[in-house]
């Protein structure tokens, strides 16, 4: 739209400098076509033509005001814009010396006195001067002294367009549009897809391939996103079954260790053995939770959470460490039931385990936010960014008589992320942590 506008600008002001010129022209030849006229008459002829002219009877003109311009037309008046079209006056005498010579004299003036007494070389120009144009006085001083005077009128300048010009331009905007907006949209969608594709690889790996379609540049990225993402399932894959071989086949010399430990007759060193191999079981399970965690292909369905945390607060009651649950959920959620169930039991587990005096609350809108807190000691700012590590354990805070393997969050964590959401970590000003559960609904 805004380059057919500035095209219907450029073509009406080359059409008025067009008409310029050309009225230019034309005065220029009436001029001197009168002039040689003149010229061949004697100094006596002269002055009773020219009587004879300024006394014709002029037709009477009805005085009507001009036709208002149609209100699309204002548009195209650019306020500011300098001018390029040329002066009237100056053309008009340029040209009228190029063509007499440097033997006559000749000047054009402006005038706004109709009634001066002067030759109108067109009755219609006291019509034209009455709507909006200019006259002009012509003198031409021929060699032996006489002054021939002359009047002419110039229209309007810039006349409004045609209505069919501004109705064919508008047509061909629309179609255009409508071409480029067709164009742009066989470009953009498949872009919009790969967007979106990418962005459910990040949640779940196991996606679909993207239909390669489109212009080339855009099936080349289709293609190549595609292998990108089968390169990676297979690299999971293959580091999740050497990992879950590896901690499977532990637990066959874990057990042959247990068996030798139980034969041993000093008491202490045997509690030392069991300790040191319930710690490594405990990981060795924790290992496999996490690549189950990695390699699930759980189905999405809608989850009740105001159901999913009466069930967890009913199990942690019957275990002796009952909290309460503030806040609702207005809807379902869309999500894995087990593996939320298993993120949010992992939270309030180490809650339970680290804290004491776990409460959890529930906020709903644009995304599910459950945050769990605890009266505990937290955990020191400096560990709150690695606590997601696997293994990692905070031994100032939490101390190792409490279970646990440092693969709780680390899994909490990979489940949110595989919904789109996140895990975050504060410690609270009163004292205790608070671990804040998003799940945005836009996923």
């Amino acid at each position: 739209m805004a380059a057919t506008l500035i095209s219907v600008f450029l073509v009406s002001r080359e059409r008025d400098r067009t008409l310029v010129l050309a009225s230019v022209r034309e005065w220029s030849r009436r001029v001197v076509d009168m002039t040689a006229s003149m010229q061949l008459l004697q100094p006596g002829e002269r002055l009773e033509a020219n009587s004879m002219l300024q006394n014709w009877p002029r037709p009477q003109f009805r005085r009507a005001r001009p036709p208002p311009q149609p209100q699309y037309l204002r548009v195209f008046a650019i306020p500011g814009l300098p001018t390029p079209l040329p002066d009237f006056r100056q053309s008009l005498e340029q040209q009228l010396r190029m063509i007499f010579g440097p033997a006559y004299q000749v000047s054009v003036v402006h005038t706004t006195d109709p009634a001066k007494p002067a030759m109108t070389l067109e009755r219609p120009g006291a019509e034209a001067f009455e709507r909006g144009g200019q006259l002009y006085d012509v003198s031409v001083g021929i060699p032996g002294g006489d002054t021939l005077l002359f009047r002419l009128a110039q229209g309007q300048p810039g006349a409004p367009l045609p209505r069919s010009l501004l109705f064919n331009l508008i047509l061909l905007a629309v179609l255009v549009a409508i071409a480029v907006y067709a164009v742009a949209r066989g470009i953009t969608r498949p872009l919009s897809e790969l967007a979106r594709a990418a962005e459910a690889m990040g949640r779940d790996l196991r996606q679909p391939p993207l239909v390669e379609r489109g212009t080339r540049e855009v099936r080349e990225a289709a293609h190549a996103f595609n292998t990108m993402q089968e390169r990676l399932q297979r690299h999971v894959d293959s580091r999740t079954r050497v990992l879950a071989a590896m901690s499977h086949d532990l637990k066959t010399p874990l057990t042959r260790m247990r068996l030798r430990t139980a034969t041993l007759n000093d008491a202490e060193l045997q509690l030392r053995f069991d300790r040191d191999l319930d710690e490594m079981e405990g990981m060795v399970h924790g290992s496999l939770a996490l690549l189950r965690g990695l390699n699930d292909d759980e189905p999405a369905e809608a989850v009740d959470i105001n159901a999913l945390l009466a069930t967890l607060a009913g199990e942690f009651a019957e275990l002796g460490t009952p909290f309460a649950v503030h806040g609702r959920a207005s809807a379902p959620y869309t999500g894995k039931p087990m593996a939320l169930k298993r993120c949010l039991t992992n939270l309030i587990s180490n809650a339970c385990k680290f804290g004491g005096g776990v409460s959890v609350s529930v906020e709903d809108g644009a995304a599910v936010v459950i945050a769990v807190r605890d009266q505990g000691p937290g955990i020191p700012q400096e560990h709150l960014s690695r606590v997601f590590e696997p293994f990692y354990r905070v031994d100032s805070s939490r101390s190792r008589d409490t279970g646990g393997t440092g693969l709780g969050l680390c899994i909490a964590r990979d489940i949110a992320q595989a919904h789109g959401g996140a895990l975050t970590l504060a410690n609270l000003p009163q004292g205790g942590l608070e671990a804040t559960l998003n799940l945005p609904r836009s996923n």
